[in-house]
């Protein structure tokens, strides 16, 4: 059986299955399908890089910026940089952080931070991307233009010696570490020095409605019902007793028998007089100047007993803002610089800060004082103009002889007249410039009124309490003081208190009245120069705890 060879040749190019052939493309096309693909795929991957480190830094910046305006804020009260970082680690972003800065100063605060996440790209390092972190950086701040601060300084009877050196030392420094730190003048500061009482100083006084003017002066204490601590000011048109210039704490010679009007058991002795008749006591309105305040303040001499509560409450009525009426007239009379317009500011300005240095050594002491029947108007003490002898018109005298005449010891039916000159009836003012409380109520009460030793005391008693009372107790004075301090603190003003060398019931009450306990310094000696050093720099730096 033969097979037949077939002898198959290659088709000449030129035929039509050669064309066919040379124009078949379907191969490339794939492998172009193929890389176009990849390069989609790797573009959508560079775009889900790219969102994730977008989303990673909007995180981490939202995050920084909220955590800086918390920390930047100056309503709080905690340390700034603290507050950033407790908030970063609750937002579990604290790895993240590379630094942070705080600026405090007196009136400004700004908190600067710097981040840096790390966002694992899957496809940019593919192509030899690998550092794409994602970064942010805030900064915020916020800034109080305007300090308003009161000193409130204890210049009592027992701030004597070597106490009132260094308080004057401790608060001269003080205002100097102000001022000089303020080169916009923008701090004002208020001396407010107080014993048993606030001289307030003709100025001041005259813008309140005093009354019972005794005209004595460089006497300016007003008396305050108590009315007064139902709002943090004290308003200008409530009638406010002034103070009587009166000796009414010595006593006097208390023989059955006369004692002259010009000897010492007559004459007043003004020694322990609670409201003292000199200007270096006196309030100093708010102020920047330098000068002037270290000069009142080096000034400063002590004497008196201890009411804080008045102290206080005068500070915290020249911060309040119904004060500002009575700034603007100041201003206008020249008697305040006009670089204090719009003082006091609101307790809600965002651009102020008020600030009350409140410091005593001592503790609250009841007090006595004239009361109001007592203080002016006509008296029934009449003087002779002749020898300056004395009577006094006793209506529950029996007959019609109702003058009484000390140095003659009877009654008669007028006034004690010498050689015709006339008898002149003497205004309490007058008494009181004269003679002590206790000599009057002895000569022209006791003396007059009584006929044995029992009965003269009694009428000697009966007079002084009627002429004399006691302003407060020292449990009302102390609820007074925390009422205002309490005013203070929900109004946003910044309590420091300083104990110097206090008993502890003054300690326990300048520490209830501080801001805070970090607020509150206990000194000895030297240390309250430490204490108020201690206050500048947290003023200065707003690091308002310890």
């Amino acid at each position: 059986m033969t097979r037949a060879v077939h002898l198959h040749r290659p088709a000449r190019p030129d035929t039509p299955a050669a064309i066919s052939f040379a124009t078949d493309e379907r191969g490339s096309i794939t492998i172009f399908a193929l890389v176009l693909f990849m390069l989609i795929v790797m573009l959508g991957g560079i775009a889900i890089d790219v969102m994730k480190h977008e989303t990673i830094r909007t995180t981490l910046t939202n995050t920084l910026d909220r955590c800086a305006l918390m920390s930047a804020s100056l309503d709080q009260t905690l340390d700034p940089q603290a507050v950033f970082e407790d908030c970063i680690e609750k937002a579990g972003l604290s790895q993240q952080i590379e630094n942070i800065e705080v600026v405090n100063s007196l009136n400004h605060r700004e908190v600067t931070a710097n981040a840096r996440a790390e966002t694992n790209p899957f496809f940019l390092h593919l192509i030899g991307i690998n550092d794409f972190d994602a970064r942010s950086r805030t900064k915020a701040e916020q800034a109080i233009t305007n300090v308003e601060i009161a000193l409130v300084l204890d210049i009592s009877g027992s701030m004597s010696g070597s106490k009132i050196t260094n308080l004057k030392s401790a608060a001269s420094e003080f205002v100097a570490t102000m001022l000089d730190s303020d080169p916009e003048h923008r701090i004002s500061i208020t001396i407010v020095p107080y014993n048993a009482q606030v001289n307030l100083g003709p100025v001041l006084r005259g813008k309140y409605n005093a009354t019972n003017l005794h005209g004595v002066a460089n006497v300016n204490c007003l008396e305050l019902p108590f009315s007064v601590y139902d709002a943090p000011g004290i308003s200008r048109t409530l009638p406010l007793p002034m103070m009587a210039y009166a000796d009414h704490a010595y006593g006097t010679s208390m023989i059955d028998g006369y004692v002259s009007p010009t000897s010492s058991s007559a004459l007043p002795n003004y020694a322990s007089e609670f409201c003292r008749q000199n200007t270096y006591g006196i309030v100093r309105l708010p102020s920047q100047d330098k000068a002037t305040l270290q000069s009142q303040i080096n000034a400063l001499q002590a004497g008196g007993n201890t009411s804080i509560t008045l102290g206080m409450k005068w500070g915290m009525t020249l911060l309040d803002p119904t004060a500002r009426p009575m700034y603007s007239e100041l201003i206008s009379a020249g008697q305040m610089s006009n670089t204090l317009a719009g003082r006091p500011f609101d307790y809600n300005d965002p651009d102020s800060m008020k600030v009350i240095v409140l410091m005593t050594d001592g503790e609250h002491v009841s007090h006595d004082r004239i009361t109001d029947a007592y203080k002016t108007g006509l008296s029934p003490i009449y003087r002779s103009s002749g020898d300056g002898q004395y009577s006094v018109y006793q209506p529950s005298h029996t007959g019609t002889s109702k003058y009484f005449v000390p140095h003659l010891g009877t009654w008669q039916a007028s006034a004690w007249t010498n050689n015709a000159t006339p008898a002149v009836q003497q205004d309490w003012k007058n008494v009181w410039a004269n003679l002590k409380l206790s000599y009057v109520a002895w000569q022209f009460y006791g003396r007059a009124l009584g006929t044995t030793s029992t009965s003269r005391n009694a009428a000697y008693n009966a007079a002084l309490n009627d002429m004399r009372a006691t302003y407060a107790e020292v449990a009302t004075m102390n609820a007074q003081l925390q009422t205002s301090c309490a005013q203070a603190k929900d109004r946003k003003v910044i309590v420091y208190g300083i104990a110097f060398e206090a008993p502890s019931n003054g300690q326990a009450q300048i520490s209830a009245c501080a801001s805070s306990p970090s607020h509150y310094y206990n000194a000895q000696g030297m240390e309250i120069q430490s204490a108020f050093r201690s206050i500048a720099s947290n003023l200065t730096q707003l690091k308002l705890t310890q």
